[in-house]
């Protein structure tokens, strides 16, 4: 299995990153917490989680990587997708409203509410998380991420990130339009985040 990637940024945006290596470009899904840790270098590393879907009808398989610059990051996806009804894309879009520290506290102090914000996330599934991770979540070192990441596209990769997660476009552009004009200097995480819990 892939361990990491490192190699040249080619291109980073709000829900994944472009890698080139031994010229070979890898295109690599993120969250948006990873998306705010990844350095401004040309050089960069991320650990990788190497995802195989099989569609039972047809047989066929999709390959997808899931990439984080921190380790806990990487741990805490691991821990969500081992829940029934957790999909890596949902574990990425909880990664993405929640970072580590704030979805590690939520779940350590059984606050099913936090959770239950997240898109997608139910009542029922909130509840199966916190009551399968509780335990689980006071081995991992989670430390709280407070990077933060600058554009002069911010609109576009906030409505970007937002449709690649699978959200209605008219709705996207209602409510990213609403917060840009509301809140005026914005970084594109802030914007994505508040868009979700709106959504």
């Amino acid at each position: 299995m892939i361990e990491f990637i490192k190699g040249r940024l080619i291109a980073k945006y709000a829900t994944h990153a472009i890698i080139e290596t031994n010229g070979l470009g890898y295109f690599i899904n993120i969250s948006l917490t990873t998306y705010s840790d990844i350095p401004d270098a040309e050089e960069v590393k991320l650990l990788i989680y190497y995802s195989v879907n099989v569609d039972v009808r047809s047989g066929s398989s999709n390959h997808i990587l899931f990439g984080f610059v921190k380790e806990e990051e990487r741990n805490l996806f691991k821990l969500l997708i081992g829940i029934s009804g957790v999909s890596a894309n949902t574990a990425r879009m909880m990664l993405s409203s929640l970072n580590p520290s704030e979805l590690g506290n939520a779940i350590g102090s059984e606050n099913v509410a936090v959770i239950k914000s997240v898109k997608g996330i139910g009542p029922k599934l909130a509840q199966r998380i916190v009551t399968e991770l509780k335990d689980k979540i006071s081995g991992l070192e989670i430390s709280s991420t407070n990077s933060l990441a600058q554009s002069n596209t911010i609109s576009e990769e906030a409505l970007s990130a937002l449709l690649a997660l699978g959200f209605d476009k008219s709705k996207v552009n209602k409510v990213v339009n609403n917060i840009v004009k509301n809140q005026g200097e914005i970084t594109v995480e802030a914007l994505i985040k508040l868009a979700l819990q709106q959504m």
